[in-house]
């Protein structure tokens, strides 16, 4: 969805109907990008098997509630400064920049190494966001740092399952879901079921980007 300035008719007040457009426009990709996360948490919610699956299991769903709180919160502060938010499927599909979440079922470790870098495409991509409506409107900045604090906090449970007793991350090489989800897997840990290795259609340093 790109920047609506010129179709916004009012904004809220404090901002011009120009900067309001283009927060829309800075807000829209985190639209999409919550509400994949938050299909993609149920998705792995449903398909982790192995000895971690109860505790993976249920660790997700808080993670994939709240992160639908997120996408609401988002896609409420669009409207109200005057744009039109877009929550269909079609829409998200047209939009995203990320393929779909490539592991099917899978072990609970392997889905947590893909989940991992899926996180850090979004938390990355939602600082620079934040950073770009800094100067325009702190409202839309704040949201999104409270939408970060959850974030971040979400990604360490993921990444206190990943970490060696040295504090390396299994998967800190790893630059596709396919390859982090073996990396977390390779240690005594059956491989995950998975289509062929894809890449992103868009990438920062190796990494998706949401």
């Amino acid at each position: 969805m790109s920047p609506q300035s010129s179709q916004t008719r009012y904004t809220v007040p404090g901002l011009s109907t120009k900067a309001g457009g283009q927060i829309i426009g800075l807000l829209a990709p985190r639209l999409h990008s919550l509400n994949d996360l938050a299909l993609t948490l149920k998705h792995i919610h449903w398909n982790v098997v192995g000895p971690h699956f109860i505790a993976v299991h249920r660790m997700l769903d808080p993670q994939a509630v709240a992160v639908r709180g997120m996408a609401d919160a988002v896609a409420e502060r669009i409207a109200a400064l005057g744009g039109e938010p877009q929550g269909t499927p079609g829409a998200l599909v047209a939009a995203r920049t990320w393929d779909d979440y490539s592991i099917g079922r899978a072990d609970a470790i392997a889905h947590l190494g893909a989940l991992d870098l899926v996180y850090t495409g979004i938390i990355e991509d939602h600082r620079k966001a934040a950073a770009k409506a800094a100067s325009q409107d702190p409202v839309t900045e704040d949201l999104l740092i409270e939408h970060l604090r959850s974030l971040e906090q979400f990604q360490w449970f993921v990444r206190a399952h990943l970490e060696s007793s040295s504090g390396a991350l299994t998967t800190a090489d790893a630059g596709t879901e396919d390859r982090a989800a073996k990396a977390a897997a390779s240690s005594g840990k059956p491989a995950a079921r998975s289509s062929t290795p894809r890449t992103a259609k868009k990438t920062a340093a190796g990494k998706r980007t949401r």
